[in-house]
C-alpha cells in the first residue's frame, strides 16, 4: 500500500508540475525549470551524505569505541542483504538516527550518543533495522526525485511572481482570468507541490518501519524505540536544520496541531499503533 501512495502521489507531482509548466512558460519553460532543479537535486543526491554527516559533526566509528554497535549493524545488514554501511555517531545527548547515501554501495548510518544510552539492545536493534529498511527501499533516491520535481514546481512559480511583478498588465486581467491563474501559479502550486512530498515522505516512514521491523523480527521493540525518543523530544528537542528532518527516524522538529499538515513524518502514535498490530499478526 505504501508503494502505490508514493507511485500515487509522484504521479501528482509530475502531472502539477507539466500543468503548472504548461500556464507559466509552455513545453520550454518547463523544461527549463526541470533542468536547473534536476542539476541542483543530482548535486545534493550525489554529495548529500558528506554534507549532512558534516552538518552535525557526525564521527566514523571505530571498532575498539562502539564494538556493540558495529557487530549490531553487520548482524542486521546480513539479515537485509546489504553490504555492511559506513557507521558515524553524533555527539548529542537527543536519542535520534538517520541513514544517508546514495546507493547501498555507499550508505551510512548515523546514531547519536543519547540514544545508546537511551535504548535497550533490542530497541537499538529495531531502530538500525529500520534505517537499513531506507538504504534497501532507495528512499535517497526516491525523495530526491521527488524533490526535483518539487524543485521545478517551485522555480516556476518564482518565474511567474517576477513575471507578475515586472510583466504589467494585459488585456486578460481585466476579466480577471490572468489573476487567477497567478493565484494557483504562485500561492496555490508551491503549497500543492510542499504537501504532496511530505505525504512521500510520510509514506516512505511508514514503509521503512514496516520492513525494519521484518528485519529486527522485533516490532515491539520498534515501537517501544519510537515511544522512548518521542517523548524524550518534546523534553529536549534536537537542534536540527528544518532541510534534514525528513531523513531522522523522529522528526527532531516539535509541532503539532496544523503544523502536522507540514510534517515530514507520521503521528508517532499510529506508528506505533501499526507496528503493535505488526506483532500480533502470525507470520
Amino acid at each position: 500500500m505504501n508503494v502505490i501512495k508514493t507511485v500515487f502521489f509522484l504521479t501528482l507531482l509530475t502531472l502539477l508540475l507539466i500543468f503548472i509548466g504548461g500556464m507559466v512558460g509552455g513545453r520550454q519553460g518547463m523544461i527549463v525549470a526541470f533542468a536547473i532543479a534536476l542539476a541542483m537535486n543530482f548535486v545534493a543526491y550525489w554529495f548529500s551524505d558528506k554534507i549532512v554527516l558534516s552538518m552535525y559533526r557526525a564521527k566514523e566509528v571505530r571498532r575498539e569505541e562502539y564494538p556493540k554497535l558495529l557487530v549490531t549493524v553487520s548482524n542486521l545488514s546480513t539479515k537485509a542483504g546489504l553490504p555492511m554501511p559506513k557507521v558515524y555517531v553524533i555527539p548529542t545527548e537527543t536519542p535520534n538516527a538517520f541513514a544517508t547515501g546514495r546507493d547501498p554501495s555507499h550508505a551510512a548510518v548515523a546514531v547519536t550518543e543519547g540514544i545508546m544510552k537511551l535504548l535497550s539492545d533490542d530497541e537499538l536493534e529495531g531502530v538500525i533495522a529500520h534505517e537499513l529498511s531506507h538504504v534497501k527501499n532507495r528512499d535517497t533516491l526516491i525523495m530526491t526525485l521527488v524533490a526535483t520535481v518539487a524543485g521545478a514546481i517551485y522555480m516556476l512559480s518564482d518565474m511567474a511572481r517576477w513575471a507578475m511583478i515586472f510583466g504589467g498588465r494585459s488585456d486578460d486581467d481585466r476579466n480577471g482570468s490572468s489573476a487567477v491563474s497567478a493565484l494557483v501559479i504562485v500561492i496555490v502550486a508551491p503549497i500543492a507541490a510542499t504537501l504532496i512530498q511530505l505525504a512521500i515522505s510520510r509514506s516512505r516512514e511508514y514503509m521503512a518501519d514496516d520492513s525494519g521491523a521484518d528485519i529486527s523480527g522485533r516490532p515491539l521493540s520498534l515501537a517501544n524505540a519510537l515511544r522512548k525518543m518521542h517523548n524524550y523530544s518534546r523534553q529536549m528537542p534536537m537542534k536540527a536544520n528544518p532541510v534534514t528532518a525528513h531523513m531522522f527516524i523522529v522528526n527532531p522538529l516539535t509541532g503539532g496541531g496544523f503544523l502536522s499538515f507540514f510534517s515530514t513524518h507520521p503521528p508517532i502514535e499510529r506508528r506505533i499503533a501499526r507496528l503493535e498490530e505488526l506483532a500480533i499478526k502470525p507470520r
